[in-house]
Formats: C-alpha cells, sequence, structure tokens
C-alpha cells in the first residue's frame, strides 16, 4: 500500500488528480477558446490523452472499498472515447462529426463530476463541504453542471448545422 501524502491521497492518487487537473485545464480551454475539443490541435490531443490516463489510474484507487461508481465512469469514459474515435473516421455515418464534437464535450463532463465530488468531501480539511458523494449539494451541483453541458452541447450542434458540417 502506498502511503499517505496530501489530503488523504496516496501517491497514485497525487498523480491520478495533478494529470486530472491538466485534463480538465486543457478541455475547458479548448471550450472557451474553440467551442469544442478536438483531436486536430495540441490542446485536444493533451485532452484525450490525459483524460485516458486518468481513467487508467483511476482503476487502481480503492479509497471506498472495491470497484465502485468513479470506476464505472472510467469504464463509460473510455468506451466513450472509443465511440468517438470511431466517428472521428466517419464510419458512423452523416452523424459522426455531430457524435465526435459532443462525445469530447461529455468526456470533459465525466471529469467534473468526481473534480466536484473529491473538492467538497475533502476541502476544507477542517470541514469539507460535503460528508458523501452523496450529499444533496453535490447532486445540484452534478446537475448544473449537466444542465450546462447539455447547453453547450445544443450550442455545438447549431454552430454546425450552420456551417453543413
Amino acid at each position: 500500500m502506498s502511503p499517505t501524502l496530501i489530503f488523504g491521497l496516496t501517491s497514485l492518487g497525487v498523480f491520478h488528480t495533478l494529470i486530472s487537473l491538466v485534463a480538465v485545464a486543457t478541455g475547458a480551454i479548448a471550450l472557451i477558446r474553440d467551442g469544442n475539443i478536438s483531436w486536430n490541435n495540441a490542446l485536444g490531443k493533451t485532452f484525450v490523452v490525459t483524460t485516458i490516463i486518468v481513467c487508467l489510474t483511476g482503476f487502481g484507487i480503492f479509497q471506498h472499498g472495491g470497484f465502485g461508481k468513479p470506476h464505472a465512469l472510467g469504464i463509460i469514459t473510455l468506451i466513450t472515447l472509443g465511440v468517438v474515435w470511431i466517428a472521428s473516421k466517419g464510419s458512423l455515418g452523416k452523424s459522426s462529426a455531430y457524435i465526435e464534437r459532443v462525445g469530447y464535450s461529455l468526456t470533459f463532463f465525466f471529469h467534473i463530476v468526481p473534480a466536484i465530488t473529491e473538492f467538497a468531501t475533502r476541502l476544507p480539511l477542517s470541514a469539507p463541504l460535503a460528508s458523501s458523494p452523496e450529499d444533496p449539494r453535490i447532486q445540484m451541483a452534478i446537475g448544473i453542471c449537466f444542465l450546462l453541458f447539455l447547453i453547450g452541447a445544443t450550442l455545438q450542434v447549431r454552430k454546425m448545422r450552420a456551417k453543413k458540417v
């Protein structure tokens, strides 16, 4: 077992967290700057690679017992990235470009779920904002972020349709 370092994280947990911060930062910058995440630029490539690393390292973290919701989210994220990759090849017909664009945004949302949960259940150190991932405030924050994802995805699709992509 790895020694506990900071915030109750093992060395794997610290690495996982640092890589996830890179993924979230590059995804956010791409979404703000370009309106989407794309494999066709350095930000998009960094987002995808770090997202894969985050998922894989997450499988080795068992802070709450055995296999749990975070591990399932990692699998769903990897499957989504696989579908996005297939769509990027045009293999899903006319919908390929839409699936690719919205799929990348969905994987960004998938990062937000554990980010909110971990932040709220760990910080501030003396009195975390939430006692568990089931806290209604966490659920509300995730719900608001999901609504923002839906709005963003709708705007992305509308912009693509306007350009006749």
